[in-house]
Order: structure tokens, then sequence, then C-alpha cells
């Protein structure tokens, strides 16, 4: 049997081993390595190609944990469970509340809004879930939202950390596919900034169409909107801690991911953050931290192994020898980019906000069981069907990114990135 062949039945093997209900990282890397051992085997006899594929494994993860590039996730997602128990986040949404609340749908789009906010200090998708399940859903269910459109919007605008800088997916991918962390982090802001918008509009027309939806925010005024946003300061200053040492040249990727925890864990600090608190925080951080070197080490895994199975090269050699349009090649790519080497920043960006779909997407988006965790009048069920409408906005989402690259490019651009 050639390499590619082997290739595509080991694929088979982890698509298997996902449906029936094993976690990712896992279900790659045990493909990864029955692959290594296959490949190795047909080449040098069985018990040579285990000692090889063996030897190639165990330095994956130890070769992926001392690249510098990786820290930067630790300190990104410390910051964000930091800015919890400093009271930030409260302080955000009820800010957004003041300001958005009186829109249609109003508490729906502050946690849109307010999530947005979030995610440019927190760089985990799922910790951004977590907290906003915390805050926003009571909210929205003592003013009559219904409990799934409250779940969903919660899981859903959870999904903006991964563009919107510092984003852990973005650092994984620029990792993974050796492109400069600093110009995938800039690229994924204006367009995160666009899938909050749809978000929120999609929020106010659901508000307008459905009877019943939930009423507005009011009796605000402008004097308590203003005093609201001193609050807010603090995550505003961090993130333009991250963008001026990306941007000026100040310190790298993970000195900003750095300095801006730390600038954090002072302001926690002042605020009275209790020692029980700070050991949460970091007990959350080195638990989604484990889970998140877990998936790259099992990916990568795989990743090797398609290299040596040659099949990345085949499929990108059969695709572009379709007789077709551009267009249909393009969402064939879409719906198989986790095997192909297109790596371009506006390639990346389109990836990342696919990434962001599976996260919502039954029967495992992430994100739709941490909020079914955090909220016991919450069911899986109920979740899922609450992102239902999400899905329409993501699509859009896409197709305006496609129309319109200079969405993701002009940024990076104009901070010289190429």
């Amino acid at each position: 049997m050639d390499s590619v062949s082997i290739g595509l039945w080991v694929t088979g093997f982890m698509l298997f081993f996902v449906i029936i209900g094993m976690r990712v990282a896992f279900a790659a890397a045990i493909a990864g390595f029955i692959g290594l051992v296959w490949i190795f085997s047909a080449k040098m006899g069985f018990e040579r190609g285990v000692v090889v594929a063996m030897k190639m494994a165990g330095t994956i993860p130890h070769s992926k944990v001392s690249t510098l590039a990786l820290s930067l996730i630790p300190t990104f997602i410390l910051i964000g469970f930091l800015a919890y128990h400093a009271g930030l986040t409260r302080a955000l949404f009820e800010a957004a509340k003041r300001w958005v609340g009186w829109l249609p749908g109003g508490m729906g789009v502050a946690t849109v809004f307010s999530a947005a906010g979030f995610a440019a200090v927190s760089g985990a998708s799922v910790a951004t879930s977590a907290v906003f399940a915390r805050i926003a859903i009571p909210e929205m269910l003592q003013l009559g939202y219904d409990k799934r459109f409250a779940a969903g919007v919660v899981a859903a605008s959870g999904t903006l950390a991964s563009l919107i800088p510092p984003s852990a997916i973005l650092v994984i991918y620029a990792i993974i596919v050796e492109q400069d962390v600093g110009a995938l982090l800039m690229a994924g802001f204006l367009p995160g900034m666009v899938s909050a918008l749809i978000y929120g509009g999609l929020v106010v027309f659901l508000a307008k169409t459905k009877k019943d939806f939930g009423p507005p925010v009011t009796g605000y005024s402008w004097k308590q909107r203003f005093e609201s946003l001193p609050g807010t300061l603090p995550i505003f200053f961090v993130v333009g801690i991250i963008v001026v040492c990306i941007y000026g040249g100040v310190g790298t990727p993970t000195e900003a991911g750095s300095l801006g925890a730390f600038v954090i864990l002072c302001m926690a600090l002042w605020k009275g953050m209790t020692g029980g608190e700070l050991k949460s925080a970091l007990l959350e951080t080195a638990k989604l931290t484990v889970m998140i070197f877990t998936i790259i080490w099992g990916v990568l895994l795989y990743v090797r192994f398609l290299g040596f199975a040659d099949l990345p090269s085949a499929f990108s050699d059969w695709i572009t020898g379709l007789e077709q349009s551009p267009m249909i090649t393009l969402i064939l790519i879409l719906l198989a980019y986790a095997l192909l080497g297109m790596f371009a920043i506006w390639f990346g960006i389109i990836v990342v906000k696919m990434a962001e779909l599976c996260l919502i997407t039954p029967p495992i988006g992430l994100n739709c069981f941490v909020v079914a965790g955090v909220r016991d009048e919450c069911s899986v069920q109920d979740v899922f069907h609450g992102v239902t409408p999400f899905f329409v906005a993501d699509f859009l989402t896409i197709a305006l990114l496609i129309a319109l690259p200079q969405i993701v490019l002009w940024l990076p651009g104009l901070m010289g990135f190429s």
C-alpha cells in the first residue's frame, strides 16, 4: 500500500475515534502514531518502525513546549481569569448594558459587545464563555429572555476570543504553520470586530421579528452611562500595552502577554483580590493551558504523519487539477482546510473563523458544553438550540472576509507585517 493510501486510512481512523466520542487531542495523537508505525514499518520492518515512530513521537512535546511563542498561551489565558477576579468583566458588562441596552434585544447586544471587549484581554474562547455564563445569563433570565437564547448568545460571543487578539488559537495556528505570530494577531482584530457587529445586528433582528423576545434596558441617563466608563479603562489600558509592544517593537508578543498579565495582576490585588481567588485564577489557567497544549501535541503528531504520508501535497494537487471555477475551489478548500498547506495570513484568519464555528457546532461544540456546565438551568440541548441563528451570522462574516480580503490584510500591512 502506498503512503497516500495509508494517509487516507489513518485519517479515517481518526474521524472514527472522534465520532465515537474520543477527545480530539487523543484521537489525533493515536491516529498519528499508528500512521507513523505503519509508514516506517512498510520501509524498515515492524520492530524498527515502532522504535522510530516512538522516538519521533517522544520529541514533539519537548520541542514544542520549548518554543518561546507557545508561552503566549498561558499568559493570555491568565489575563482573562485575573480580569474576571478583578471585577473588570462585570464593569465591562455593566458599561455595555448602559450604552446599548436600549436597543431591541439590548441585553443580548450588551453581552456580545462586552464579550468582544473581554476577548481583547483573554485569549481563550472557553474562558470567555465561562465568565459570561456567570455574569450575563442570570441578568437575561431575570428580564424574561428565553434561556436557550441567553445561553446561545453567550456561547457564540465566546468565540470572538478566537479572532480578537490576544488569541490562543491564532498563536497555535501560527506555530503549526510557521507564520509570524504578531502578523496573525493583528490580522484578527478587524475581522473580530466585524464578527461582533454582525452578531449584534443579528440579535437586534431577532428581537424585532420575534414576540416576547426580551425587553430592552432603559432608564439610564447620560451621566450614568459616562460614569460606567472608568471601570472599563483598565481593559483598554492592557489592550494598548499589548498592541504597542507588538506594533511598536518594544517587545515580542510573549513579552507583551507577560506584561499584560502583570498589570492585570496588580489591578486585581489593588481591587482586593483574595488569595483564594488568585489560586483559582492560577488553577483555571493551568487546566486550560494543559488542555490546549495536549491538543497541540496530538495535532502536531498527526501533522507529522501527514508529512510522511505526503497526503497534503496529493490532496492539493487533486484540488488544483480540477476543472472548475476558483470560487468552487475555495469552497472545497474551506471544507478540508485542515488537510491543505495554504498558510497565508488571509487564509489563516478564514481558518480560525471556521474554527470559531466549530466551537458552537453540535455534537462537540466546546463552548456549548462549557456554558451548560456553568449554568444548571441550561442543558446542552438548550445551548445548541440557542446558537443556531448565529451560524447565519458566521457564514455572513466568512462571505464578507472572502469578498473583502482587505478587512484582514489592511491592519497588518499598516503595521509593516509582510
